[in-house]
């Protein structure tokens, strides 16, 4: 599904998936220590730039996400806003009390969540999830039964799918012959789960009786697809760094609030 939306491909799509998690991890406890608000605002909006550049999604799957993106980002907040503490007071109705400073703290929180979804966004969109396995027993030296599991489940969500949408559309030619009373509330149900976890069950045993024939080991092994670190990498670290870097030179040079301390 993450193809078909993708319009255009950057260097980002051949970085190792290791790097692109790590440096996210990495960016994850940085901007827990970030307290500089105007700092925070900057890193906001040049990694929202970043999103919209570098992931290479057509334009409405990508607004629809970043609208998502940004709905759970400020609800995440609401707690601090209305219920924080502060000198300050801008509205006030019984238990809600927001305050000047608190509403500052929860915009803050609001962009510590946007910063780390805007960048971790971008690795899903300019990653194949096979890569993922095979980058994790290449370099982290995962064991193959392990990972080609993984991989193999993966594979049978779509084929889960698949049949549930058969099954549905069996069901809607036969109810037209079955009484009301045998198709309303939980039958509806048993008529389509039972079927659908039976055809999983019976799909994912013959699955595993092939991989155990195919001798599926965790013995050395050779790889169809090669998942290397490369001078891409070097790149996007660089990269990455000098994101934060401009953010922070701006929140200097051109501050917004001046709030140097959010604590």
């Amino acid at each position: 599904m993450l193809t078909n939306w993708k319009k255009y491909s950057t260097f980002i799509d051949d970085v190792n998936i290791l790097t692109k998690l790590l440096l996210g991890i990495v960016l994850f406890f940085f901007a827990i220590f970030i307290h500089d608000f105007d700092f925070m605002i900057y890193l906001t909006l040049i990694m929202f730039i970043y999103l919209i550049i570098m992931s290479g999604v057509k334009w409405l799957p990508l607004l629809i996400i970043i609208m998502i993106t940004l709905f759970f980002g400020f609800t995440s907040s609401l707690f601090m806003i209305f219920y924080g503490e502060g000198d300050n007071t801008i509205f006030q109705l019984g238990i809600i009390h927001i305050t000047n400073e608190s509403l500052l703290r929860g915009l803050h929180v609001t962009m510590r969540t946007l910063v780390i979804s805007f960048y971790g966004m971008v690795i899903p969109f300019t990653s194949q999830i096979i890569f993922v396995f095979y980058s994790f027993m290449q370099h982290l030296k995962l064991k193959p039964k392990i990972a080609y599991a993984f991989m193999a489940s993966i594979r049978l969500i779509p084929i889960m799918f698949s049949s549930f949408m058969q099954l549905r559309q069996a069901l809607k030619m036969r109810y037209s012959v079955i009484d009301k009373s045998n198709r309303k509330g939980l039958k509806w149900v048993n008529h389509l789960l039972i079927p659908t976890l039976s055809q999983s069950i019976r799909k994912s045993h013959r699955l595993a009786v092939a991989m155990e024939a195919k001798g599926f080991t965790n013995q050395k092994r050779t790889y169809y697809y090669k998942v290397p670190i490369t001078m891409k990498d070097l790149y996007f670290v660089l990269m990455t760094i000098l994101l934060v870097v401009v953010a922070y030179l701006l929140s200097i040079y051109i501050p917004i609030t001046s709030i140097s301390d959010i604590r």
